[in-house]
């Protein structure tokens, strides 16, 4: 706006001076309850209500916008008490300022809900909210304690819920007044005696739903400060899932109803029952594993041991001597025949160019030669079949039959199990003794008896 010439040095326009007012008021009042009788009340076509709120000494003007007027559960009517939570703004085009409502409530709730901001703020200045204090849900809960009316609906619904989910522990219930004059105090006594039983893990605070002052036990202090004390672990849980008390803020954990923290609480339990089914298959799975892998280790070895047994020596060397005897046959055969042929074709050349005697002395070289060539195949023969029988002989001597030959006896019991033991033999126990010649029937004596 256009400053006028003729206004002093340093004067504020009036758009100024109200930007300024406004900025101060907005920041002096960014939240304020404000309590007073509604008068000049209107509702626009548009949904925003504009009214005024008035006491005996002043009045301001207000303005609820549609859609807090929506979720508002108190009804703005002509007159009503009201106590009106918002901000204070200025309109500048009128240059007045008025209160943005935000939420509406009766006088009486009004005063509560006053209350409960300012020991809300009290309580989280000593850090009673804070997160770092708060201990954690054990898992799963063994022993949980309720604190609540023994009478009422949620007891019933939190333990109809244990049942469904077949939660296994032990509920200890403690009784106690949860609104009316008293209730606070009642509620606090028994939250200490559950941290004095020493036999609880968990304690769940709470009831079921109800309105502003059903709920106020569980808004005092010295419920509050109870819950923080506690030296087990608190879950609380009352009301419905938009209600909130300071129980709930200083609680460890907060259920939204009482069968919410009923369900938590199983399906802590029914988290570690899957836990340990995937464990056990998985132990299952890696004792399956190292049974196969031993299974094959087992086959390797004995497959070594089969190869190294003096049976399969004995047969290797068995094919061994066959295949030596075959070479050695060829090899003769082929000697042999060489020799013939030599021998052709000096008998031939002799008969043609050389007396007699040089045929016959060629002849009795061959038949040396044969006679010495049958010798070696018979000699190489009889010692591999020498060394076969040797063998024979010593797996012989090794063998069961030849041990028991030698004075040692194999001792079964009646089912026929091999004992290898004298701590496997007890007084009265039926025996079977093997012998070289047959078996007999003996009964055990037992190792102290036997000395």
């Amino acid at each position: 706006m256009r400053r006028d010439d003729d206004a002093p040095l340093g004067a504020l326009t009036v758009t100024e001076l109200t930007r300024r007012v406004k900025n101060l008021l907005e920041e002096a009042f960014p939240e304020v309850w404000v309590s007073g009788e509604v008068s000049n009340l209107r509702i626009q076509s548009s949904g925003h209500a504009y009214f005024t709120l008035k006491d005996a000494g002043a009045q301001v003007s207000a303005v609820m916008f549609r859609g807090d007027l929506l979720r508002s559960q108190t009804a703005l009517r002509e007159g009503a008490k009201l106590s009106a939570f918002g901000r204070i703004t200025v309109y500048e085009p009128r240059g007045a300022y008025q209160l943005v409502v935000r939420v509406a409530l009766d006088d009486g709730l009004g005063r509560l809900k006053r209350e409960f901001e300012a020991l809300k703020a009290k309580l989280a200045a000593e850090g009673l909210f804070e997160s770092d204090r708060k201990k954690a849900l054990p898992y799963p809960p063994r022993a949980i304690g309720f604190v609540t009316s023994p009478t009422g609906a949620a007891l019933q619904d939190f333990i109809s819920v244990l049942r469904r989910r077949e939660w296994k522990g032990r509920l200890v219930v403690l009784p106690a007044k949860v609104q009316g004059d008293g209730a606070a105090a009642e509620i606090a006594a028994q939250i200490r005696r559950a941290g004095e039983l020493g036999v609880l893990d968990t304690l769940v605070v709470g009831r079921g739903g109800g309105s502003i002052e059903d709920l106020w036990a569980f808004n005092e202090e010295v419920v509050a400060r109870a819950v923080a004390a506690c030296p087990i672990t608190v879950l609380s849980a009352v009301g419905h899932e938009t209600d909130f008390t300071l129980c709930d803020f200083v609680a460890d954990r907060r259920a939204e109803t009482p069968t919410a923290a009923a369900e938590l609480i199983s399906s802590l339990r029914l988290e570690a029952l899957d836990r340990l089914e995937r464990a056990e298959e998985s132990l299952h799975e890696a004792a399956q594993a190292l049974m196969e892998d031993k299974a094959q280790a087992l086959d390797l070895l004995e497959s070594r041991l089969s190869a190294q047994s003096p049976l399969a020596r004995l047969r290797q060397e068995a094919m061994r001597l066959d295949s030596l005897g075959n070479r050695l046959g060829a090899a003769a055969a082929g000697r042999t025949a060489g020799l013939h042929r030599v021998l052709d074709s000096h008998a031939h050349a002799l008969a043609t160019h050389t007396p007699h005697a040089r045929v016959a002395l060629a002849s009795n070289r061959l038949a040396e030669l044969e006679r010495s060539m049958r010798h070696a195949v018979a000699h190489r023969r009889d010692t591999q079949a020498m060394r076969l029988a040797s063998l024979e002989a010593r797996l012989r001597a090794s063998g069961i039959d030849a041990t028991l030959r030698r004075g040692f006896a194999v001792v079964k019991d009646a089912d026929g199990a091999l004992l290898s033991h004298a701590g496997e033999v007890t007084p009265g126990r039926s025996l079977r003794l093997r012998f070289a010649d047959g078996e007999a029937s003996a009964a055990g004596v037992g190792p102290d008896e036997a000395r």
